[in-house]
């Protein structure tokens, strides 16, 4: 059985360096990659067909709450991706495995509660520490998992538009800024209302920003 390619991103090199052994202390990867931001970590997959696992940050420079996860379930489904985080909110973490992570590992983990964590993973289970698991958490997670089964099914170019709408960019800047026909915007948008659910561009924008962290949520300190 091959070793997993794994990329770690994050914006602290502490962390990723404790991360970095704990994987290596789970697992051989044939290789472990790093990067600081979201652009670059797109980059990063873009370059490694055989990338398999993807450990995110949730507050990392160009990601916006779960913007990034759901961006990256939409255009690499097949990668696993587990979110990490200073944030040990059970409503955050919980969310998160509701739009697609594989898990939810804090900051404040030791290495052996983290190398626990990629070992459930690997065995292809979800993983959530126990606090989160035992909250009476209100948090509707199925309207949460509708949400990114409506995003699944978007193509990546659809995924994209998405995003320009929810951003407020009319079908004109969008075509200037994508480099593509008007007509296919407006294509690409009566796509993404019809897979949304929705009749109009501005409900299309408030779903994708149900991807944000709201400020109840954000209020946690993160480094």
């Amino acid at each position: 059985m091959s070793q997993p390619k794994v990329v770690i991103a994050d914006d602290h090199p502490l962390f990723r360096a404790a991360l970095k052994q704990a994987v290596v202390e789970s697992f051989s990867a044939t290789e472990i990659l790093e990067t600081d931001n979201f652009n670059s970590l797109l980059t990063v997959v873009e370059q490694n067909d055989s990338l398999e696992i993807v450990f995110l940050d949730l507050h990392m420079p160009g990601n916006n709450g779960f913007t990034g996860l759901s961006q990256l379930r939409n255009h690499y489904p097949d990668i696993v991706v587990i979110m990490v985080s200073s944030d040990d909110s059970p409503e955050i973490m919980r969310k998160a495995i509701a739009l697609g992570a594989a898990a939810f590992i804090p900051k404040s983990a030791d290495l052996v509660t983290i190398s626990q964590a990629i070992d459930c993973v690997l065995e292809g289970e979800e993983w959530l520490p126990q606090s989160a698991k035992n909250t009476n958490s209100q948090l509707k997670l199925s309207d949460y998992q509708y949400l990114a089964k409506q995003l699944a099914q978007l193509t990546p170019q659809q995924y994209i538009v998405l995003t320009y709408i929810a951003d407020g960019q009319l079908n004109k800047q969008i075509a200037y800024d994508l480099n593509i026909k008007e007509t296919t915007v407006k294509k690409h948008v009566s796509a993404i209302l019809a897979k949304l659910e929705v009749n109009n561009r501005t409900l299309a924008g408030l779903a994708y920003q149900q991807l944000h962290l709201t400020s109840a949520e954000n209020t946690t300190v993160v480094v």
